[in-house]
């Protein structure tokens, strides 16, 4: 009887073990915080701490490739002033294995590990900062350490209140210039603006559909463009008969269309990046509307009609796919559809919109030695 109340115990207790390592693994949170005094250069200060790190080499990374962006990309080549110290501030020894990696000994458990960006291009794949915004894709702007990617994430923004930033992302607000991330995949998908920009937003079917504008506009210039960016997402929402469960029950539109930014569009899980190099004195008008109809569209094909070999999404090389033929092309089929349909573009102008698009397959030598999965790698 001893034996087996010893047994059980033992088996209580080596239980009740893995049940508190997960629950202390679950309350711990990388802590990131960025800091933007400097943006006049194009430069912003950043430091992340990892508790509780239990690899006597904690290995920190810069990603090589970012969503919706799956060729390589060193953005390692923007880091400088590198530092890290243990949770007493004793400086620890880093040596570079490879451009985009160091690696960080010597520790006590924690690490806080600070450096310097320098950020001047943004769109859809780079960062930019100056002192009209802080444009930020996350895999060009924060580094991340292996083995640690499925902790929580906090990120404590600074923004500049001195240049009336406000704080525009899918991230889940905390409180404050605070928030949060479930994971590093969730993280590094999330775009975020920080700039003094124009805010509108709209209930449709119990979901908050948003949009963060920066750009010098009225409030009617402003009103008239989201009235049309709404109007694409109510006939792409008839489209697949339902919008998408968004997490957080939000979708928000990141518009930047600066002289300071550089023309693009990029699809993320709850956003999307639309980013034009308007110059500061041209009416807004419809600028960069076709990208808005096309980055929503993927809010269904690409985001959540996925395809398999995009999972999970690999942040150190390249993404190989051979299914972005549907997922881009039926994308930009519907762009200029969805636009026929909201009544932003005539039937004439969209059939004569189709010429760029037909000419530019049927005169491209590369059809003649590629297929369609072919190309999409």
């Amino acid at each position: 009887m001893r034996k087996v109340l010893a047994l059980h115990y033992s088996i209580f207790l080596v239980g009740y073990s893995i049940f508190a390592t997960n629950v202390a693994s679950a309350q711990t949170h990388n802590q990131y915080e960025i800091s933007f005094e400097n943006a006049v250069h194009h430069e912003a200060e950043i430091s992340v701490t990892f508790p509780n790190v239990e690899n006597k080499v904690l290995e920190v990374r810069m990603s090589r490739t970012s969503p919706g962006r799956y060729a390589l990309h060193e953005f390692a080549k923007n880091v400088y002033n590198v530092s890290a110290v243990d949770g007493s501030g004793n400086e620890l020894e880093i040596t570079r294995p490879n451009p985009h990696q160091w690696n960080v000994s010597g520790h006590d458990g924690t690490v806080k590990f600070s450096y310097t960006l320098y950020a001047n291009r943004g769109g859809g794949t780079y960062t930019g900062i100056d002192e009209t915004h802080a444009h930020m894709n996350m895999p060009a702007t924060f580094a991340w350490a292996r083995n640690y990617e499925y902790r929580p994430i906090e990120i404590t923004f600074n923004k500049r209140d001195d240049l009336n930033w406000e704080i525009a992302t899918q991230l889940k607000h905390v409180e404050g210039n605070t928030y949060y991330a479930e994971d590093l995949q969730y993280f590094l998908d999330s775009p975020t603006e920080i700039a003094d920009m124009h805010f509108r937003e709209e209930k449709v079917d119990g979901q908050n559909i948003r949009m963060a504008l920066h750009t010098p506009a009225s409030d009617k210039e402003v009103d008239e463009y989201f009235g049309k960016v709404m109007a694409i997402v109510k006939a792409q929402r008839d489209i697949y008969s339902e919008l998408p469960k968004f997490d957080y029950d939000e979708y928000t539109f990141l518009t930047c269309y600066m002289p300071n930014a550089s023309g693009d569009g990029m699809e993320h899980r709850n956003s999307t990046y639309v980013v034009s190099s308007k110059p500061l004195d041209r009416p807004l008008g419809e600028t960069s509307i076709g990208t808005i109809s096309h980055e929503f569209f993927h809010a269904w094909n690409v985001e959540r009609i996925r395809p398999a070999s995009l999972e999970p999404f690999d942040f150190e090389e390249a993404n190989m796919s051979g299914e972005l033929w549907f997922a881009e092309g039926f994308t930009s089929y519907y762009t200029g559809l969805t636009l026929a349909r909201a009544d932003i573009r005539t039937d004439k102008q969209y059939v004569e919109g189709l010429d760029g698009g037909l000419n530019y397959v049927i005169n491209s030598p590369g059809r003649n030695y590629f297929n369609p999965i072919e190309m999409s790698y």
